[in-house]
C-alpha cells in the first residue's frame, strides 16, 4: 500500500467512527421511544426532512474527513523527507542536515536529527582517521610496490585466475601502442579480460604445465611467443601467483596452494628475431661464398704446385683466379662489416634524459677525476634528449681533462638548447686558441682518462647518436668551445616521460583476485560486483529524432567500486551539420571545435570496444541511448548490455525530492560537480553519484542489477520517452 493511499484511509477512518456512533445513537433511542412518540417522529421526518438531514450529515463528515486528511498530508511529507534526511546521512553524505518543516513536534524531531547527526558526523571522522592512520602502513607497502612496477620498463600484466586484469604499467600500454592496433590497445583495461590481447589456448596451456611444474615440486613459470594482430612478436613468461593455504586439522603437509591469478611478462622481440635471422643469413652467405672462393684458390694454388712447369699463359690464368677470388672475398667481407656497423649503430642504446641530469652527471664525473671546475650557464630545464649519457659523459669528461693538462684550463662552462631535432652543447673556456688540426686529432683520439681506457673517439660517439661536433672559436669574446648535436628526444616521447614522473596513473587493484566474471547472469549479480561504463554525450539540440546529433562522447569506467581516472574515453565529433545557439550556451562547444574531428561512424566502433563487457550507466540515460540506437543502421554498432540511469535510481532513493537534476542529486550526496556540461565531466560527476546510491539503494533491499532495474522501472520519471 502506497503512503499516499494509507493516509487517505486514515483520514476517512474517524468520519466513519462517527457515523457508525450516530447510527448506533440513533438506533438506541428509535428502540426506547413508545408507540406514539414514534408515531409523532415518523410524523415530523418527513422524507424531505431526512434527506437534508443526510445531506448535512454527509457533508460534515466529509468536511471532517478533508480536515484530517490534510493535516495527515501536512504532516506526512515533512515527515517523510525526514526519513529519507536520516537515510542519506547514515548511509551516503553525513555532513547532510534535516530542513525543519511541519508541525513544531516535527522541527523538534529535526531538530534532534540534525544534533544527533553532528555528533555521528564527529564520531564518523574520528573513526575514519583511526582507519585511515591503520591502513597507511598496508597502504604505504601497496604503494611501493605500485610504484615499482609502474616505473619497470618491462611490461607487466596481472590477471586473476579468470584472466582478468589486475594490474597493468605504463610500459605496457606503450607496447601495445607501439603495435599501431587500436583494437588490441582498447581491450586493456582494469577487469578486462586478458585474452582480448593474447590467444587464450596459449594461457591455459602455459598454466596447465605450471600446474604440473608445481606438483613436481619444480620451479613454476612458462615462457611462449605469440603474434599481435599487426604481425609483431611479443615473448611472454607467464609466473603464477599462489594463495596461502593452511593445512588441514590432522594433515601431515599443507594441501597444495591454489592458484588465484597469474603475471604476465611481455617483450616486443620482433627486431630481435629480425635481426638474429638476418645475422645467420649472412652468416651463411659467408660461409658458402668463403667455401666456393676458398675451393677456386686452393685449386688453383694446388695446380700451380703440382705443375710448376706450367707454361706462362696457364699460369697467369690460375694466377688471375686466385686475384680475382681474393677481391671478390675481401669485397664480401668489406660489404658484411659495413652491414653489421651499420646495425650496430642502429642498435645502440639511446635512453631519454634530462638535459639537466646529463649534465650535472658530466660535471660529477669530471670532478670526481679532478679535472677543471664545471659551470652550468644556461640549460632549458624541460629538454629531453636521447642519449647514451655514459659514453657523452665520458667524452665531456676527456675532452677537459685533456684541456687542463695541455692548455692548463681551470674552469669549463656547459651552455645547452634546443634546436629543432638536436640540441646543441657547448663545452667554452677562456684561453689559448686550438688549432684546426688538434681539434680533429682531439675528436679522433681514443678516450684516456686517469688510466682508463676506451676504444671509442668523441666522433665515433657522435656517429653513434646520429650528430656531430666540430670545434669553434668566438673571436670578439675569446672564447673556445667544443659544440655537440645530440638527439632531442621528441614531443610525444618528452611529454609521456614528464606525465610518467609527475603523477602516477591508478594501475592496480588487488581486491580483483577473489573476483571472478564467469558467475551467474547479470541481472543475478550484485551490484557491487559489477564493472560499468559511465558515459555522456553532448549533443547540437535536445531532439534525437529531428536530426540533432553527438558532437561529443565522454566516458570513465568504474571497477570494483573504485572509478578509474586514468581510464577515460574524451572525444569530439564532427556532426556534419550545424549546432544551435542554444545548446552552445550549454555547452560551449562551437563549430570550429568541431571541424576535422573524427565522425561518429569512426567513434562509436571505438566506445563499443571500450565499454564492452561492462554495465552501462548515464544520467537521464534514455536520451543519450536514443542517440546512439538511431545510430545503429548507419554504423552497425549495438549497445546491447543493461543500462542503468542515475536518474531513476535517484528517484527510488528520494522519491519526495522536488528535482533530481544531476546538480541537485550531486549535491544532496555532498559531491563536487567540476566540468558540468562537458562529456567527460558530466560523466565523471555521474560516475561518483552512481557510487553513493549503491549503499543507498541497499537500504531498500536492492542489491542486484535485476532489482535496480526493476525499481527504475516502477518510478514516474520511467515513462520519460524520447
Amino acid at each position: 500500500m502506497t503512503p499516499r493511499a494509507a493516509s487517505a484511509i486514515s483520514a476517512l477512518r474517524l468520519p466513519l467512527i462517527a457515523l457508525a456512533v450516530v447510527s448506533v445513537v440513533a438506533a438506541v433511542t428509535w428502540a426506547d421511544l413508545g408507540a406514539d412518540e414514534r408515531v409523532t417522529l415518523r410524523a415530523l421526518l418527513t422524507p424531505p426532512r431526512l434527506a437534508l438531514i443526510g445531506l448535512l450529515t454527509a457533508a460534515a463528515l466529509a468536511l471532517l474527513g478533508w480536515h484530517l486528511h490534510r493535516r495527515a498530508a501536512a504532516a506526512r511529507t515533512p515527515a517523510v523527507r525526514i526519513a529519507q534526511a536520516v537515510r542519506l546521512i547514515a548511509e551516503a553524505n553525513p555532513a547532510h542536515r534535516v530542513a525543519a518543516s511541519g508541525p513544531p513536534e516535527l522541527q523538534a524531531i529535526a531538530a534532534a536529527v540534525n544534533q544527533l547527526a553532528a555528533q555521528y558526523e564527529r564520531l564518523l571522522a574520528d573513526v575514519e582517521t583511526s582507519i585511515g592512520e591503520a591502513k597507511a602502513r598496508v597502504e604505504e607497502e601497496k604503494n611501493r610496490f605500485a610504484a615499482l612496477i609502474a616505473e619497470l620498463e618491462q611490461s607487466v600484466l596481472v590477471c586473476n585466475r579468470d584472466g582478468c586484469i589486475l594490474l597493468y604499467n605504463s610500459a605496457v600500454s606503450a607496447l601495445l601502442a607501439g603495435s599501431g592496433s587500436d583494437a588490441t590497445a582498447a581491450a586493456l583495461g582494469l577487469g578486462r579480460s586478458v585474452f582480448g590481447l593474447i590467444d587464450r589456448d596459449l594461457i591455459l596451456h602455459a598454466i596447465e604445465a605450471i600446474e604440473a611444474q608445481s606438483a613436481r615440486g619444480e620451479r613454476e613459470s612458462a615462457h611462449f611467443v605469440t603474434a599481435t594482430t599487426q604481425g609483431r612478436l611479443l615473448r611472454v613468461q607467464l609466473a603464477p601467483v599462489f594463495g596461502a593455504t593452511a593445512a588441514p586439522e590432522g594433515q601431515p603437509s599443507p594441501a597444495p596452494r591454489p592458484m588465484t591469478g597469474f603475471v604476465l611478462l611481455l617483450a616486443d622481440v620482433t627486431d630481435s628475431i629480425e635481426t638474429d635471422a638476418r645475422s645467420v643469413t649472412l652468416f651463411q652467405d659467408l660461409v658458402e661464398a668463403t667455401r666456393a672462393a676458398t675451393a677456386s684458390i686452393r685449386a688453383a694454388i694446388d695446380a700451380l704446385i703440382e705443375h710448376p712447369d706450367l707454361d706462362a699463359e696457364r699460369r697467369a690464368r690460375f694466377a688471375s683466379i686466385v686475384q680475382v677470388e681474393a677481391v671478390r672475398l675481401s669485397d664480401r667481407l668489406d660489404r658484411l662489416s659495413a652491414d653489421v656497423s651499420d646495425r650496430l649503430h642502429r642498435r645502440w642504446p639511446l635512453e631519454e634524459m634530462r638535459a639537466i641530469d646529463l649534465l650535472s652527471l658530466a660535471s660529477a664525473r669530471i670532478r670526481r677525476r679532478s679535472g677543471p671546475i664545471t659551470r652550468v650557464e644556461s640549460v632549458d630545464s624541460e629538454l629531453w634528449l636521447r642519449v647514451d649519457s655514459f659514453s657523452v659523459a665520458q667524452a665531456l669528461s676527456s675532452l677537459a681533462r685533456r684541456l687542463q693538462e695541455e692548455y692548463s684550463v681551470r674552469e669549463v662552462r656547459f651552455r645547452l638548447q634546443a634546436g629543432g631535432t638536436h640540441a646543441q652543447l657547448d663545452m667554452a673556456w677562456h684561453g689559448v686558441p686550438m688549432s684546426s688540426e688538434t681539434a680533429f686529432g682531439w675528436q679522433n683520439d681514443a678516450f684516456t682518462l686517469g688510466g682508463e681506457d676506451s676504444p671509442l673517439s668523441l666522433a665515433q660517439v657522435m656517429e653513434r647518436h646520429g650528430g656531430e661536433a666540430w670545434y669553434q672559436r668566438d673571436v670578439p669574446s675569446q672564447t673556445n668551445y667544443f659544440r655537440l648535436l645530440l638527439p632531442a628526444a621528441s614531443g610525444h616521447e618528452a611529454t609521456r616521460a614528464r606525465q610518467w614522473r609527475r603523477s602516477r596513473p591508478e594501475f592496480y587493484d588487488f581486491d580483483l583476485f577473489h573476483h571472478s566474471a564467469a558467475t551467474d547472469a547479470l541481472d543475478a549479480r550484485r551490484l557491487t560486483e559489477l564493472s560499468y561504463t559511465v558515459f555522456d554525450t553532448e549533443t547540437t539540440g535536445l531532439d534525437p529524432a529531428g536530426g540533432d546529433e553527438i558532437i561529443a562522447v565522454g566516458a570513465a569506467r568504474i571497477v570494483n567500486g573504485r572509478l578509474l581516472q586514468s581510464e577515460t574515453f574524451e572525444t569530439l565529433v564532427d556532426p556534419q551539420r550545424g549546432v544551435s545557439q542554444a545548446s552552445i550556451d550549454v555547452h560551449g562547444i562551437t563549430p570550429d571545435l568541431l571541424a576535422g574531428q573524427p565522425r561518429i561512424d569512426e567513434i562509436l566502433p571505438r566506445f563499443q570496444r571500450f565499454a564492452e563487457d561492462t554495465v552501462l550507466v548515464g544520467h537521464n540515460a534514455a536520451f543519450d541511448m536514443r542517440f546512439l540506437q538511431l545510430k545503429e543502421g548507419r554504423t552497425g554498432v549495438k549497445f546491447e548490455q543493461p543500462v542503468l540511469d542515475t536518474l531513476l535510481l535517484a528517484a527510488v532513493v528520494h522519491p519526495s525530492e522536488p528535482s533530481q537534476a544531476l546538480e541537485s542529486v550531486a549535491t544532496r550526496l555532498g559531491i563536487a560537480v567540476i566540468g558540468r556540461h562537458t562529456a567527460l565531466g558530466d560523466a565523471l560527476a555521474t560516475a561518483e553519484v552512481f557510487l553513493r546510491l549503491i549503499p543507498l539503494l541497499a537500504t531498500q533491499d536492492i542489491y542486484t542489477l535485476g532489482q535496480a532495474r526493476e525499481a527504475s522501472e516502477k518510478t514516474y520519471y520511467a515513462r520519460l520517452k524520447y
